[in-house]
């Protein structure tokens, strides 16, 4: 058995001014051919599961494309054009092939396109025919369209966020591929749609995880091969962008439409429990010093480069160095500029500069620091972290500045924080520091929950806050919550 594999992923904010190109793609992950398998086996990462799956049942994976970027702004159409044709051509040159198993996202955007991953789907579609099975991988903050459900035979998505289980929906994706060749198996999808837009929402805590637990208590049914809540992606600003469930039955499409309702309706009961309030940077730098001991871990989630900010916002950094708090760390911001006249000055000097805050105006203002150069890496490592362990990270050139008591680090390159490896690559380690402060809205915890004494979650503008009244939106479909109340 001969399956194809590959894939195009990017979260796309349509609020960022910072444009996504091939430079943007080539930066992160642009592979063809063998690249994949060599850069995915063993990393617990969606393509990671394909091939461990692909190994275990002994089938010949034909690797073609795959790209990802880290989420930015809208995908320029010559980039897709040729992010799609890429994909296209090795798919056609690897010939005949049993079915395809692709990575996709679920939030991609490019100019003229709303529905990045539909248009992958149907064009993909068109080159092998109907005849040949395509399933696919979908991240938790997919917004799923008609074209996805109609081109594809499966679609399975993350239940984690943090998604920790990429590995193992890769996996899934792969091993239900083979059942549908084999004729053990006739997917059909029902998607239920509801009038909501969810900010960040972590799932080890309720209401989502309370659902999550609906949807697996369906599973258990025989003829029942997947259950989905799709969180959707708040920050792309279209008609279909919305919550959503998905299931998935072998060949009972009733079935797959009231379970689909039957989790919808429940999302529905609970809407008004998604939607919290938290503490400004300031506010919530006092209420860690309020707690003894440590370490107090701090997320800024409205400037997460997971979600598409350009990760040099300056909001709860000020506020730290103003409040010059005793054994706290912050990574990291990132500033090319600063990194790079750290490294020219070399450590044991004191450098000054305007750190941050260069890219828009939503995320503060640059901050005039007097700095100690502590340290300088080439700002690469291992992940540690459970989502895609083993991946190889490499952040550019990076710093570990000291100002006043607070520790920084700084490094070339934008990226959220998802484990402790850049702290300890430039000689910290977390569990001494009263306070420890980071760029993500979820993804942290699955490495920072067990080393945290308590997790304080604060917001300020930004292009990824949980406010989601500080976003313009025009084209998305109303009334939606919680811009209207429903």
């Amino acid at each position: 058995m001969k399956i194809a594999i590959g894939g195009i992923s990017h979260e796309t904010n349509t609020f960022s001014n910072v444009k996504t190109t091939v430079g943007c793609f080539k930066q992160l992950e642009w592979e063809c051919g063998q690249e994949i398998i060599e850069n995915h086996t063993g990393v617990r990462d969606y393509l990671g599961g394909i091939i461990a799956e692909g190994n275990e049942q002994g089938v010949e994976l034909v690797p073609t494309f795959w790209a990802r970027a880290n989420p930015s702004g809208t995908i320029t159409r010559d980039t897709y054009d040729q992010l799609l044709e890429n994909l296209l051509t090795s798919i056609i040159q690897v010939g005949n092939v049993d079915g395809i198993c692709l990575v996709l996202h679920g939030g991609g955007i490019a100019e003229g396109i709303d529905d990045v991953e539909g248009d992958i789907l149907s064009k993909v579609r068109q080159t092998v025919g109907d005849e040949i099975p395509i399933v696919a991988t979908l991240d938790l903050h997919a917004n799923l369209t008609e074209t996805m459900i109609k081109e594809a035979d499966a679609l399975f998505g993350v239940n984690f966020y943090p998604h920790i289980d990429c590995f193992e929906r890769g996996q899934e994706a792969l091993g239900n591929l083979l059942k549908i060749i084999k004729g053990e198996l006739k997917p059909v999808m029902h998607v239920e749609k509801l009038p909501m837009m969810l900010s960040s929402s972590t799932t080890d805590l309720p209401p989502t995880m309370d659902i999550n637990e609906i949807c697996w208590a369906w599973e258990k049914n025989e003829s029942v091969i997947d259950c989905t809540f799709f969180h959707g992606f708040s920050q792309t600003d279209i008609p279909d962008m919305r919550v959503s469930v998905l299931t998935i039955t072998d060949n009972n499409r009733e079935l797959a439409e009231k379970i689909s309702k039957d989790v919808a309706e429940k999302i529905w009961e609970r809407r008004h429990d998604f939607y919290i309030n938290h503490p400004s940077p300031k506010e919530g730098l006092e209420q860690a010093l309020q707690e003894p001991g440590g370490p107090i871990v701090i997320n800024e989630t409205s400037d997460n480069p997971g979600a598409g900010t350009p990760g040099d916002g300056t909001h709860l950094l000020k506020a730290m160095i103003e409040m010059n708090i005793k054994d706290s760390c912050f990574g990291f911001i990132c500033d090319p500029e600063t990194v790079e006249v750290a490294h020219q000055s070399g450590v044991g000097t004191y450098i000054s500069v305007r750190l941050g805050g260069k890219t828009d105006s939503h995320h503060g203002e640059p901050l005039a620091v007097r700095a100690y150069v502590k340290a300088l890496t080439d700002g690469q490592f291992i992940q540690s972290s459970e989502m895609n362990r083993g991946k190889k990270v490499n952040l550019g050139k990076s710093v570990r500045l000291r100002v006043g008591n607070v520790d920084i680090i700084v490094c070339a390159k934008k990226g959220q924080t998802l484990d402790e490896q850049i702290f300890l690559l430039h000689g910290i380690d977390v569990t001494k520091y009263k306070i420890v402060a980071l760029k993500s809205e979820n993804h942290f915890r699955a490495v920072f929950t067990p080393l945290a004494k308590k997790i304080i979650t604060v917001d300020s503008p930004g292009l990824s806050s949980y406010n989601l009244l500080n976003f313009k939106y025009q084209r998305v479909r109303r009334p939606v919550l919680p811009l209207d109340k429903l």
